[in-house]
């Protein structure tokens, strides 16, 4: 099933634009996140699951979420994002990306 690829707010779009003209090791993440996203679209499920009671407390405040999925990408980068329903499309939310240290610390590993 296809899925629809938004952003949580507009804060992480913004982020995610900003990409394209930064640095060139941004504009290497931001080519890797358009492709992680069009996996994500083709198939929502392709990310691991994190157990719910692994998903941080800080994500459970900010984002309201019942449910994360991290995938791997680019080296040892990481894309969380949350999946919901509009009743007949699946809408894979994009709520962060970071580099394996800093998921590890946010993640409590």
């Amino acid at each position: 099933m296809n899925a629809s690829i938004c952003f949580f707010d507009e804060r992480i779009k913004t982020t995610f634009l900003s990409l394209a003209s930064s640095a060139e090791e941004d504009r290497r993440i931001h080519a890797h996140l358009n492709a992680a996203f069009d996996v994500i679209a083709r198939d929502s499920f392709c990310g691991i699951q994190v157990p719910k009671r692994l998903i941080p407390k800080s994500y459970l405040a900010t984002y309201g979420i019942d449910n994360l999925w991290k995938y791997n990408f680019h080296k040892s980068w990481r894309l969380m994002y949350s999946l919901a329903s509009d009743g007949e499309n699946v809408i894979a939310l994009i709520i962060e990306w970071l580099p394996h240290k800093e998921y590890e610390r946010r993640f409590g590993y």
